[in-house]
């Protein structure tokens, strides 16, 4: 059996860790992974030992690409066509029509938000990206709640998999970045792309709030970083921006709360890589987030776009035993959202595909 996982390739957040990690799993001859530009992502993967090609792209409108890649899935034989991003799927409609391959994707956020503020251009492609979820053969759901969100555009239940997200936990806490902040300042860090349906503005509205403000880290680029720091001018003081970084697990361990303010999510693997440090977190009630986080004993869910049960939660966290909150949270992380367990579910389903 062999998956081709296609992509953009310029992913920074999230969805770069999953393809990452979760192809780690198999075996070499089983997956290989294309993508349309060179970065991390790319980098990454080459080091973990991941085939990986580039099918290059002059703009992200050159459709050329897809003869190539049509060539390329019948050439090698490929079985299963896996697609991760809004890119990835509209080109997957061609894809599945023109090579008649299986078909499956990973939805890593809702695609009725993928383009918010896009205009004219988000509108349309708003309409494409819903139509090309609605072609595929199979889902995979990474919570029973985005399972549901599926369900609620059409798809059959019976194709939506749910695979809980996962990453290597580690025995220890990685050692500490050395963070530009006072001595003894409540530090947290917020792992997020600068766009609309992170709610970074939401933070802010609820750190001006608070008369005892902690430091909080945006970690993190994005389009809309310059209208962020603009909007956070009076707040300097508290909210640094420390862009794309590849330590942040040293910066997590550094940091006593982690925080997550969006307005949609499936399952961040950010929380889990707090929760792999031992700090609790704040998150919107978002995809699977309740499944992870038991409120008052490993952190705090509030609803979205709330800034004032936000500011409530910090007041809350920089009262609280954070220490004791996140060894919990990490017990029962570490228990329930292994890599084992992704890698499992997910090659029955493409078995099982497959074999179709």
């Amino acid at each position: 059996m062999k998956v081709l996982h296609l992509i953009s390739g310029g992913e920074t957040g999230g969805s770069r860790k999953h393809v990452i990690t979760l192809l780690e799993q198999f075996e070499p001859s089983e997956v290989t992974l294309a993508i349309f530009q060179e970065g991390a992502l790319a980098e990454e993967a080459r080091a973990a030992g991941i085939r990986t090609e580039l099918f290059a792209q002059k703009s992200r409108y050159d459709l050329s690409v897809l003869k190539r890649l049509a060539k390329f899935i019948q050439a090698e034989q490929f079985d299963i066509l896996h697609s991760h991003g809004p890119r990835a799927n509209l080109f997957g409609i061609y894809l599945k029509k023109k090579t008649g391959i299986r078909w499956v994707t990973t939805v890593h956020s809702d695609p009725a938000l993928d383009f918010v503020k896009g205009g004219v251009k988000g509108t349309i492609f708003t309409k494409l990206s819903m139509y090309a979820i609605r072609q595929m053969d199979h889902y995979f759901a990474v919570s029973d709640r985005f399972k549901q969100n599926l369900v609620s555009l059409g798809i059959s239940a019976e194709k939506v998999q749910t695979v809980y997200n996962g990453i290597y936990f580690t025995e220890e806490p990685a050692e500490s970045a050395l963070l530009h902040v006072p001595d003894h300042a409540f530090v947290i860090a917020m792992v997020a792309r600068l766009h609309p349906i992170k709610g970074h503005e939401i933070v802010f509205d609820a750190l001006r709030q608070l008369e005892m403000k902690p430091h909080v880290l945006l970690i993190g680029d994005g389009p809309i970083e310059d209208e962020l720091r603009e909007k956070a001018k009076d707040l300097q003081d508290c909210v640094h921006f420390l862009g794309f970084r590849k330590d942040v697990a040293n910066i997590y361990a550094a940091s006593d709360v982690a925080l997550l303010a969006s307005y949609s999510e499936s399952f961040p693997l950010a929380l889990l890589e707090a929760a792999n440090e031992r700090i609790p977190l704040i998150s919107t009630d978002v995809g699977g987030v309740g499944e992870l986080i038991t409120p008052g004993e490993t952190g705090w869910i509030i609803g979205a776009g709330d800034a004032h049960a936000l500011a409530d939660a910090i007041r809350g966290a920089m009262q609280a035993d954070v220490k004791a909150m996140g060894e919990k949270l990490y017990e029962h992380a570490s228990s329930n959202f292994s890599l084992d367990q992704l890698h499992k579910a997910t090659k029955e389903v493409y078995v099982k595909i497959a074999s179709r």
